[in-house]
Order: structure tokens, then C-alpha cells, then sequence
């Protein structure tokens, strides 16, 4: 496995992350709780777009473009820039834009650095609480105006001591996965809906000890990875496999929590 950065400095990596999320907020905090014009990206079903989620990934585009002009872009909004190496950048300037037309703190702006493929950096921001949850190989770190503190996934084992995430209980019934979320609900603790990126932080935080997703798009899970990993924490597909590329995700505080949903799962 990758996990380095292949020789970009670090500090670069980790400046570039904070002043992307920082102009991404110029684009999306100002609308934040405001009157929108919401559109649906989907001819069935509600995939909701909005100005902000389009104005905020163009902004992190430009900086990332200017300074690192030969990486590629993946992008939740617009085409890809293809990657003339081995480094490439993944965006999704607001995940979670229901919960951003709700008025729904949980919505976070997530800004990945891809090696090869793998994911070896990335950042979590919520401009509306001023929370940053960043990571870089061999770190991971929360920030909120001068409070910085490192991360750790709690020491949960067991299922029946879990606390768990899922975005909501719809997305199971999409993929057609109801049976096995059933399953893994019912073995754990308590179970909480709707915090979309939000509940991957927590999860790195220790405050949540698992999260289970089904039909994740790149987008959605990559700049997640590392911040995740370097906690302490596991994450892969129901699979077993890298989860850069999305679909069916579990992300575990310990590997014996993650072994133990995954058997659940897939029983």
C-alpha cells in the first residue's frame, strides 16, 4: 500500500487542503440556511444540486489547478481532468446537500489526494461549526479556531457495544442491501440517520464506532479514507476490498469491530 505522498512536501499537501476548504466556504457558507434554488440531478429519485455545490468545486478546482497544474481532478460536479502522473485530487465541495437545503449542519466539504489510485490524504471541512478534521500519512488532527487536538477511533470491539452511522435507511432499499443493514442494526447498541460525511469524523473522533454505507460514489468515501485510517480506524467495501472507488462501504473504529460487521453483513 501507497500511504505516502510520493514526495509532494507535506506541508504543500496539507496547505493546499486548508485554503481549498477555506475558498470552498466563500462559495457555499454565505448560502448556507438561505432561500435556494435546488436542482435534481436525477430523472428518478432526488439527487439535489445546488449553486453553491457548483461555484464551491470550481473555486477548489482553480487552486488546485494553479499549484499542481499536471494532477488530475475528480470532481462530484463537473468532468474529470485527467492526470498526467500519479497524483490526483477528489472533491465533493458539499456532501450532504440535503442536509445542506435543510439547514442541517452535517454537510462538509471533503477534498481527497489520490497516489496511484490510493488515498493518502484528505480533509473534512464544516464551515458553518468552523470544524476541520484533516489527514496526512502518520496523521490526523481536528481544528476548530485555535483548538487542535489528534484523533483516535474509540476501542470498541464488539458489536453490541457499537454505536453506528448510515446516511439513511433509503439508500439500503436502493441497493437492494435492506436484509443485511437489518441484520447489522439490530447487533448493534443505537443507530443514528443523517450525517451524511459528518459521521466519518465522529467516527475518527471516537465519538462513533461504525458506519455503513451502500451505493457511495468515489466522491463520497475517498477524502475520507486516510482521515479514518490514520485514526486508528478501518474502512473497505463489504468486500474487503479498497473502498477508493465507492459502492458498499463500512468503516470500522477496530478491526475487530470492522471483521465482526463485515461477517454480520454478509451472513
Amino acid at each position: 500500500m501507497t500511504r505516502t505522498l510520493a514526495g509532494l512536501p507535506p506541508d504543500l499537501v496539507r496547505q493546499t487542503l486548508l485554503d481549498a476548504a477555506e475558498i470552498a466556504a466563500t462559495k457555499s457558507l454565505p448560502r448556507f440556511r438561505t432561500a435556494l434554488v435546488v436542482d435534481n440531478k436525477e430523472a428518478i429519485g432526488f439527487d439535489p444540486v445546488t449553486a453553491a455545490d457548483r461555484e464551491a468545486e470550481l473555486a477548489i478546482r482553480e487552486l488546485i489547478g494553479a499549484r499542481f497544474p499536471e494532477h488530475g481532478i475528480i470532481g462530484e460536479e463537473w468532468d474529470a481532468k485527467s492526470s498526467l502522473g500519479r497524483f490526483s485530487w477528489i472533491i465533493d465541495p458539499i456532501d450532504g446537500t440535503r442536509a445542506f437545503i435543510t439547514g442541517v449542519p452535517v454537510w462538509g466539504t471533503l477534498i481527497g489526494l489520490l497516489v496511484d489510485g490510493e488515498a493518502v490524504a484528505g480533509l473534512m471541512a464544516q464551515p458553518f461549526t468552523g470544524e476541520i478534521y484533516m489527514s496526512l500519512p502518520g496523521e490526523a488532527h481536528y481544528h476548530r479556531g485555535t483548538e487542535r487536538a489528534s484523533l483516535r477511533t474509540s476501542s470498541v470491539t464488539e458489536l453490541s457495544r457499537a454505536k453506528a452511522t448510515a446516511t439513511s435507511p433509503d439508500i439500503f432499499e436502493v441497493t437492494g442491501t435492506v436484509d443485511a443493514w437489518t441484520r447489522l442494526r439490530r447487533s448493534v447498541l443505537t443507530t443514528r440517520y443523517g450525517l451524511d460525511c459528518y459521521g466519518y469524523a465522529l467516527l475518527a473522533a471516537g465519538h462513533i464506532d461504525l458506519v455503513c454505507e451502500a451505493g457511495l460514489k468515489d466522491v463520497d468515501i475517498a477524502p475520507l479514507i486516510p482521515l479514518i485510517q490514520n485514526a486508528g480506524g478501518v474502512v473497505t467495501t463489504w468486500d474487503g476490498d479498497r473502498a477508493e472507488k465507492g459502492g458498499n462501504c463500512l468503516a470500522a473504529a477496530t478491526p475487530e469491530l470492522h471483521r465482526a460487521a463485515l461477517d454480520m453483513l454478509n451472513s
